[in-house]
C-alpha cells in the first residue's frame, strides 16, 4: 500500500513512522494482558508437560503454525523434548507420530480450525492430554481442551483486523511463557541448555574447559630460575605463546612468570638480556588457573586483568598446561 502525506501537512516520514509505533503499542498491549491469564489453568498446563513421558506435539496451521514451529523450537532447547506436526499432515498419516505418552499442544486463534478439529477425536481416542491456546474458550477446541489457555486478544494490529498480528504475538509470548516455567521447573542449567546448542557460541562457552584447550608436555614453555633472560626469550619464541614459566629445580613448581609484558618493562629499564637472570625480572604473583576452570571464566580473568597467558596448575600446585588469548579465539570462546 502507498503511503501518502496526512491531509494535515504532516510528512510521509511522520507517518509512518506513527503507523510503526501503533502497531508496536497494539502488540504491546495484548502482551501485557497475558498477566490476568497466568492463572489456574496456566499452572495446570505446565503440570500437565512436566508430567509428560513422551514429546510434546505442538499443532497449529498457517500464521499460529509457524508460532507452534517457535514454541517446539524453545521447548526442545530449553529441556523439554518436543516436535511440530502439521494438522494437514497429520490427517494424512503422520498422526501415528503420537504416543500415548505425548502430551499435544495446539495453536488455533478461532480455536475452530477445520484441519485442527478433524484431529481432535483421533487424539481424544489416544487419551493424551490435549492444551490448546485459542482466543476463544467457548470454541470447539476449547471446549474439548484438557486444559485451555486464553490467548486473545481486543483487536489485532492489522488497520483491517484481517491480518494475524497481535494474536500470534500474544501465543508466542504464552507459548515462551509455558517454557521458561518448565525449564526453571525442571532445574534445566546453563549447560543443559549448551548440550542442545554444542554449534553455538553459547556451547562454546559453557562446554569447553581449559583442559580441553590448554598446551601440554613439550608444549608447555618453561625455564629454570636460574636461566638468562636470554634463554627465557629463546623459550618464548620456541612455543609462541607470549610467556614462559619459571620453574624450580624440579621443573613442576612454578615460582614465576615472564611475559611480553615483562620483556617490555625490562627494555625499558636498559636491561642486558645477556646478563641479567630470569630471577631478577620475571612476576613472582601471577594469575593461574585449574585445569577444569570453564574456558569462559579464563576469558574472563584474562579480560579483567589485561593479561594474554595463563599457566594452568594442577591442585598441587604442579604446572600442568599453559593457555592465551589466540587458544580461546580459536576455540571461538571469545
Amino acid at each position: 500500500m502507498r503511503v501518502t502525506p496526512a491531509e494535515d501537512g504532516v510528512g510521509e516520514a511522520d507517518q509512518l513512522r506513527r503507523l510503526g509505533l501503533a502497531v508496536i503499542q497494539t502488540e504491546a498491549a495484548a502482551v501485557a494482558q497475558l498477566a490476568q491469564r497466568i492463572d489456574d489453568a496456566f499452572v495446570r498446563a505446565c503440570r500437565c508437560l512436566l508430567a509428560c513421558q513422551g514429546r510434546i506435539v505442538v499443532m497449529g496451521i498457517g500464521k499460529s503454525g509457524h508460532i507452534g514451529g517457535k514454541i517446539a523450537a524453545t521447548l526442545a532447547s530449553t529441556g523439554s523434548p518436543a516436535f511440530f506436526v502439521h494438522p494437514g499432515e497429520a490427517i494424512h498419516g503422520d498422526l501415528g507420530m503420537i504416543t500415548t505418552s505425548d502430551v499435544v499442544l495446539v495453536l488455533s486463534n478461532s480455536g475452530d480450525t477445520e484441519e485442527v478439529l478433524t484431529l481432535v477425536p483421533m487424539i481424544k481416542r489416544l487419551g493424551v492430554p490435549l492444551i490448546a491456546l485459542t482466543g476463544n474458550r467457548h470454541s470447539p477446541l476449547g471446549r474439548a481442551a484438557t486444559v485451555h489457555i486464553d490467548v486473545g486478544v481486543a483487536y489485532e494490529a492489522c488497520p483491517l483486523g484481517l491480518a494475524p498480528t497481535a494474536s500470534t504475538t500474544a501465543a508466542l509470548a504464552m507459548g515462551d511463557a509455558l517454557a521458561i516455567s518448565l525449564l526453571e521447573a525442571r532445574g534445566f542449567t546453563a549447560e543443559d541448555f549448551a548440550r542442545s546448542h554444542p554449534g553455538g557460541r553459547l556451547g562454546r562457552r559453557l562446554l569447553l574447559y581449559i583442559k580441553d584447550l590448554m598446551h601440554t608436555g613439550e608444549e608447555i614453555p618453561r625455564v629454570s630460575c636460574e636461566a638468562q633472560l636470554s634463554q627465557a626469550l629463546v623459550e618464548m619464541t620456541r612455543t609462541g605463546l607470549g610467556m614462559t614459566a619459571v620453574v624450580d629445580a624440579s621443573g613442576k613448581t612454578v615460582v614465576g612468570i615472564f611475559t611480553d609484558g615483562d620483556l617490555r618493562r625490562s627494555l625499558d629499564h636498559k636491561v642486558d638480556v645477556h646478563t641479567v637472570g630470569i630471577a631478577e625480572v620475571m612476576t613472582r604473583n601471577f594469575r593461574q588457573v585449574g585445569p577444569d576452570l570453564l574456558a569462559a571464566e579464563a576469558l574472563l580473568l584474562m579480560e579483567t586483568h589485561k593479561i594474554n597467558a595463563l599457566l594452568v596448575l594442577d591442585e598441587a600446585g604442579l604446572l600442568v598446561g599453559a593457555i592465551n588469548m589466540h587458544d580461546l579465539v580459536r576455540a571461538r570462546v571469545v
